[in-house]
């Protein structure tokens, strides 16, 4: 054999090696080692896809088992340390607040301003603690539920039967009053009355769960249950109202027009990763609303040291019959989170205003805010949105009317410390 002959026989030698190694390095980092073709791509685009800077393929693959199980152990311990600091911190929150209130900051007690931060002082951390909690809990539960399979539970039901579960599902979903819009468009897509979608459009903000919990901590369950009984009631009664007027004719065309692509693949997750899911709710939940949560103790301490409460009650109490219309009026072009809105309740509670005018000031700042009106407008002709505000308002005026006549202002517990 001559030189050349042997130089070429070495080179192609080389080469074949080289490929070898290459189709080894694509089946075991670049696509699935199964042999089933998979696209290569440029060397380029294949170096920094998956492989390191020098370019040695780099091993990718599932966690070995105990590492899984290790951090799987590590989640539990550390969820079960902050639960633990958790009811400590909030058994010892009146304790701690006093002290800080009367001898540390040395306020007099009676004044107004002392009474003004005490109420901040005491319930900033309480109601802070109170949202934490609440919506890692309200997380668990969301990791149950998608957009997609709300969507698919609502498709072909029955009118009546879905106005119901169409509120029952706003009450779970992780959806406000903006971020439900969408919903509602996917929802009038998927070929899901009117009505019933209208249904999940008003309990999806109104009868929000956040608030409910925190209802809950604050005034006792008669309270937390009277607004979730009257949110839902509005919710379905304003869905089914809305589907028997028949106003399809007011959506706008190009929303019928939409073909939606396939739904994405569901998340499903194991209990490690639903307390995962747990906790970024409130990284997501707490890290946006803690500053409307603290604007609203604001106020509401302002309310609770300086509005006297012969005047607060006289405008709110139930014996001025336009408190509830003027309300709801005042509520409309608000916009606060259902957190925020908390301690104003409680604040104007506190200081004499009726339950059923503050419960209807709050659901109109929650339920027909100012920017949801300015979404729908774009999928929604005047009319509709019209008949929507008139019907929701007029569930929200008889709702305060109703527990304002009832007097079940005595239901109310709690309140700051003294």
């Amino acid at each position: 054999m001559s030189a050349t002959d042997s130089t070429k026989c070495q080179i192609e030698e080389t080469g074949k090696t080289r490929r070898g190694q290459a189709a080894q390095g694509r089946s075991s980092c670049c696509g699935p080692s199964t042999g089933m073709p998979v696209a290569a791509p440029s060397p380029s685009a294949a170096a920094q896809a998956c492989c390191g800077a020098s370019g040695v393929p780099l091993q990718i693959g599932p966690l070995p088992t105990s590492s899984t199980a290790d951090s799987a152990s590590k989640l539990f311990l550390g969820l079960a340390a902050a639960l633990i600091a958790w009811i400590l911190l909030y058994g010892q929150l009146p304790a701690l607040a006093a002290w800080i209130i009367y001898d540390f900051l040395g306020l007099a007690r009676g004044t107004a301003l002392t009474e003004a931060v005490a109420f901040f002082i005491y319930d900033a951390p309480k109601v802070l603690l109170l949202l934490t909690l609440a919506v890692f809990g309200i997380g668990i539960v969301r990791s149950f539920f998608t957009a997609e399979r709300a969507r698919r539970i609502l498709t072909g039901k029955r009118e009546s039967v879905g106005n119901i579960l169409a509120g029952l599902l706003g009450t779970v979903t992780p959806f406000c009053s903006c971020s439900a819009v969408p919903l509602f468009i996917g929802f009038v897509t998927a070929g899901i009355p009117l009505g019933v979608t209208f249904s999940f459009l008003v309990s999806a903000p109104m009868v929000n769960e956040v608030a409910l919990a925190l209802l809950y901590g604050l005034f006792g369950w008669r309270v937390a249950a009277i607004y979730l009984g009257t949110g839902l009631a509005i919710a379905i009664v304003s869905g089914w109202i809305i589907g028997r007027l028949h106003m399809e004719r007011y959506v706008e065309g190009w929303v019928y027009q939409l073909h939606l692509g396939g739904a994405d693949k569901e998340e499903r997750f194991d209990w490690p990763g639903r307390l995962r899911f747990g906790l970024q709710a409130v990284r997501d939940i707490v890290g946006k609303v803690w500053v409307y949560v603290l604007l609203g103790i604001g106020v509401g301490a302002w309310i609770h040291g300086y509005v006297a409460e012969n005047a607060l009650a006289s405008i709110m109490g139930r014996e001025a019959w336009w408190s509830v219309p003027l309300a709801v009026v005042i509520g409309i072009p608000m916009y606060s989170s259902a957190a925020g809105m908390i301690p104003v309740v409680q604040a104007l509670l506190g200081k004499g205003a009726a339950l059923g005018t503050v419960l209807a000031f709050m659901m109109a700042v929650i339920g027909l805010s100012f920017p949801e009106m300015v979404i729908l407008w774009k999928v929604l002709k005047t009319r509709l949105i019209a008949t929507f505000t008139a019907v929701v308002g007029v569930g929200i005026l008889i709702v305060g009317y109703l527990f304002n006549l009832l007097a079940i202002h005595t239901l109310v517990i709690g309140g700051p410390i003294h």
